[in-house]
């Protein structure tokens, strides 16, 4: 364990090599929440909006963005994808006009992701399903002490 895991990491005594079955239980109740919802977003966004989490999510990173632009490995740590994942990504909201390429001005070699005013158009609009669907899925089912219990729990796994 390096010093920098022994700090983040909480004191709860002996490390096990293996979690438990109440700590598995915990474990597989956090993987199906996260399906679950995440299924349930990625429904509605098709539904109502033609648009897939993961295209929304790069929608959301490039807006969010500095100049709402990153360089394509930022964008795929940002995302969670594999470089070639965005890559692929970006190729199909480039052609539906929602995302360009351009260089990056420090680095000659360097290609970045920019959001489009048509594709900060398509986010402002495809928002109201998502923001909907998280309050409804997400946020109402949790109380505020809940709430920040989980955000807390989120950043020390993050």
């Amino acid at each position: 364990m390096t010093d920098t895991a022994a700090t983040s990491a909480p004191d709860t005594g002996r490390q096990r090599s293996s979690p438990n079955r109440e700590q598995l239980a915990a474990w597989r109740a956090f993987l199906r929440a996260h399906a679950s919802i995440t299924r349930t977003l990625e429904t509605e966004l098709l539904a109502e909006q033609d648009l897939p989490l993961a295209s929304y999510d790069v929608l959301v990173q490039l807006a969010e963005a500095p100049d709402r632009r990153l360089r394509m490995t930022e964008l795929a740590d940002a995302v969670l994808l594999s470089r070639s994942g965005v890559t692929r990504l970006v190729d199909r909201l480039e052609k539906g006009g929602l995302v360009a390429r351009c260089p990056v001005e420090t680095d000659g070699r360097g290609v970045a992701a920019r959001l489009t005013d048509a594709g900060l158009d398509r986010l402002r609009i495809a928002s109201r399903t998502h923001l909907r669907g998280v309050a409804r899925h997400f946020v109402n089912r949790l109380d505020e002490a809940d709430l920040r219990t989980l955000e807390r729990i989120s950043r020390r796994l993050v």
